[in-house]
């Protein structure tokens, strides 16, 4: 009898190429479900660390009123704006003043660098003679939204020195509602650039709608550094002193009335003039300024001070007057925007930081804007 053995058949381990495509499938299902909770997450982050930032400016600003009695303006060696043939008064231009910022830093565990610069010759000079370039080029996180993009480029003057570069700067100090932040123009916001022969202190007395309903910082969008690309931050420079009667020293809010009408004309100019402000040939810089926050040492519009104009991420770009082409020492509108969805986040002059939503009416922006105009606002209306 022959004797035969069985064998048993067996499956070798492993999926089908059915099952392995499923289970792709399957896995790229659940990648596009969870990405945009894990980018969502990041943000709420990212947002939360901005606010600390923001909290920890106004907290910095409550304590130096504390120690020095009065509000830092932005003072220095500066230059005089006086516009020849313009419907303008003279004032300061900012050009050359230290900022806010610069004077906050050692109450913002700063104080290595603030003791590094030499406050006895102008904020500019570090675009000229090196002179504070070790300051300049620090960049200060608490300056900086992590949802934002870092400034690139540095100081034109000096391309090849080490570790030149622009630091950037995503929160301005309020000049409240208007485009001319001299003190001559008395701004209804916090801060001003010191008319030469005042004092322009501004202790927290002047503060006569109360700390809690007046903004001290807000945050905007640091500009790309390139003239020849059109961006939402880029500041657009009409060339001129005044539009249509709203000038230098006009304000649409209630303490300045003459302002108010004359307003929208104004925010269809600088809309006009957005599209073609790329279109100059070598001249771009003049009219489509893109280093918006480039710094925050000098104590100028569009570097370290901003407008409480127009809500949140506006459908109108910010606004340059100034005729000679140069930079940002002359009046103008830089709005709050921000990387956030839905709005910007604002500093209080009590330290509290609150979230504006980009529907926020305009006159509520001009409200909390002002330091002194008597307006009753409730967080609700914005």
């Amino acid at each position: 009898m022959r004797c035969a053995s069985s064998r048993r058949r067996t499956r070798s381990a492993g999926f089908t190429l059915i099952e392995l495509l499923v289970v792709i499938a399957i896995i790229g299902v659940l990648i596009a479900l969870l990405l945009p909770a894990v980018q969502s997450a990041r943000e709420a982050a990212r947002r939360a660390q901005c606010t600390n930032n923001l909290k920890q400016l106004g907290l910095a600003l409550a304590n130096y009123e504390s120690a020095n009695g009065s509000y830092p303006l932005c003072t220095g060696q500066r230059a005089v704006w006086d516009p020849a043939n313009s419907s303008g008064t003279a004032g300061d231009s900012g050009w050359g003043n230290y900022s806010p910022h610069a004077l906050l830093l050692g109450f913002l565990e700063q104080k290595t660098v603030y003791d590094a610069m030499n406050f006895s010759i102008s904020a500019a000079d570090n675009c000229d003679n090196l002179i504070n370039m070790t300051s300049a080029c620090t960049r200060i996180n608490s300056f900086l939204c992590p949802s934002s993009l870092l400034m690139s480029g540095g100081y034109g003057s000096y391309p090849n020195i080490p570790l030149n570069r622009l630091p950037g700067n995503n929160y301005f100090g309020s000049v409240g509602a208007t485009v001319c932040p001299w003190t001559s123009a008395n701004p209804p916001g916090i801060f001003a650039t010191v008319t030469p022969g005042t004092n322009g202190d501004r202790p927290i007395r002047d503060i006569q709608d109360g700390t809690s309903q007046t903004v001290a910082f807000g945050e905007w969008k640091m500009g790309d550094n390139d003239s020849n690309r059109l961006s939402p931050q880029d500041a657009i420079n009409l060339l001129v002193y005044d539009v249509g009667g709203f000038g230098s020293l006009n304000s649409p809010n209630s303490s300045m009335p003459v302002g108010q009408p004359l307003f929208p004309g104004f925010l269809n100019a600088c809309a006009g003039a957005y599209p073609g402000s790329i279109k100059q040939g070598g001249n771009n810089w003049k009219y489509n300024k893109s280093s918006m926050g480039r710094t925050w040492m000098l104590g100028s519009l569009g570097l370290t001070l901003g407008t409480t104009l127009l809500a949140p991420n506006p459908n109108y770009p910010n606004c340059n007057l100034e005729p000679w082409g140069g930079d940002f020492d002359a009046p103008g509108m830089y709005n709050l925007s921000s990387y956030h969805p839905g709005g910007a986040n604002v500093a209080f002059a009590d330290g509290s930081v609150r979230f504006l939503k980009s529907s926020t009416n305009m006159t509520i922006i001009w409200s909390i804007g002002s330091r002194a105009g008597r307006e009753a606002v409730s967080q609700d209306q914005y």
